[in-house]
């Protein structure tokens, strides 16, 4: 019965939603480092761009805990592709600025430049899927 009640896929489908949920806000707490600008409290004022890079963010993580879980052998192993993926988003993150040396992200970011916002969230998103489907 023991080993048996851990297979069940609603006791699998729980655990990955409470391991990726703890993983997403630590993620979201790194991110809230590495911008400059507060997310929550510009996404409270009404800011849209910042909402469109912090959503892109955050689909951006689940998607490639996505392609984890579902080609995982050890729940660790899913554990760190994930963690490795959500590391290569904040890399990209630094290259989007870096490559953009004409204006400062985070900068037209926090002043709600919802070009550039959507343009991270394309970025996150995108990148995400790369991410996922290199995960062996």
């Amino acid at each position: 019965m023991g080993s048996n009640f851990w297979r069940h896929p609603l006791i699998e489908t729980a655990g990955y939603f409470s391991v990726v949920v703890l993983c997403l806000v630590v993620a979201m707490v790194l991110f809230e480092v590495v911008t400059k600008y507060k997310n929550w409290e510009e996404i409270k004022k009404g800011n849209i761009a910042v909402a469109l890079a912090t959503g892109g963010k955050i689909l951006g993580v689940c998607n490639i805990f996505r392609y984890s879980i579902e080609r995982h052998n050890t729940f660790f192993e899913m554990i760190g592709w994930g963690l490795y993926g959500f590391v290569l988003l904040i890399i990209a993150y630094f290259l989007f600025e870096f490559l953009t040396p004409q204006f400062n992200v985070d900068k037209e970011i926090e002043e709600d430049n919802r070009s550039v916002g959507l343009i991270s969230f394309t970025i996150s998103l995108g990148l995400s899927f790369v991410i996922g489907a290199s995960i062996i």
